[in-house]
């Protein structure tokens, strides 16, 4: 055996899953790019889109479960089912940004140009798979979201309506994260976890936020029973680990300190 022959060797032999097939990744994010494109393009054929991503769901279905016998088209079916209900859900979050973000022209701009809305889109869309209970997928496409824009969603969040969220970057929001509606957050915002243990799988573990919050930029709220009151302002840069009362605001008091002269 030569010494390129005995790399090759170690390497396949040290694979410790060798089954694994990125194919299943690439074909994740095409089809969830297409899948965007079909409810907001409107050069879009709607009809022919649906037929050609039922045949790539099926494909990328069969990867995840590791089995080509597996058929995804009662799933699929039931995901169908939900896109014009997620198309409304996702018209709304459009028009919040809209209506907040003063910088913003026009609804055009929000779809073609906003990263934090192509990022509640694919949260969107992932979230109703994650319900199905479909392994990998979701989190696949939430993690081409992330790639693309820098905002961490995972797919196992409840977001209710009218969710606003503004640049985007640095975002995070854990899986058992509850958001209700009318919430706007900002960029750096962490809604996550006070510990990382495998024995919290499961539980409660990350904030809920109730209606008609705002948290402004790299604010950190943690933990499962944590709860961010209705009507309350949560300010740029405060780190929260226990509950806030309804119509609260909270903020950081930074100390100025002058150099003098000597």
């Amino acid at each position: 055996m030569t010494a390129k022959e005995s790399i090759i060797h170690k390497i396949t032999s040290s694979k410790n899953k060798p089954h694994l097939d990125f194919t299943l990744k690439y074909k994740t994010e095409i089809f969830t790019t297409n899948l965007f494109y079909t409810l907001f393009d409107a050069n879009a054929c709607v009809a022919k889109n649906i037929e050609q991503l039922k045949v790539d769901f099926d494909e990328i279905y069969k990867l995840a479960c590791k089995t080509k016998e597996c058929s995804g088209n009662l799933i699929w079916d039931k995901f169908l089912s939900k896109l014009p209900d997620i198309l409304e859900d996702l018209n709304l979050d459009a028009q919040e940004l809209v209506n907040n973000d003063p910088a913003s022209n026009n609804i055009e701009e929000v779809y073609l140009a906003y990263p934090g809305f192509f990022a509640i889109a694919i949260y969107r869309f992932s979230h109703e798979l994650y319900l199905l209970k479909i392994p990998l997928i979701p989190r696949l496409m939430s993690e081409y979201a992330h790639s693309k824009t820098g905002t961490d969603i995972h797919p196992g969040a409840t977001i209710g309506k009218h969710f606003f969220i503004d640049h985007a970057t640095g975002t995070v929001i854990g899986e058992t994260c509850i958001i209700k509606n009318y919430v706007k957050i900002y960029q750096g915002v962490t809604l996550g976890a006070l510990q990382v243990s495998k024995d919290l799988e499961g539980k409660k573990r990350h904030p809920t936020v109730e209606n008609n919050v705002t948290i402004y930029a790299n604010a950190t709220i943690l933990g499962g029973e944590t709860i961010i009151g209705e009507n309350s302002i949560i300010g740029g840069n405060v780190w929260i680990t226990t509950s806030i009362p309804k119509n609260s605001l909270v903020y950081h008091n930074p100390e100025t300190k002058l150099k003098t002269k000597k």
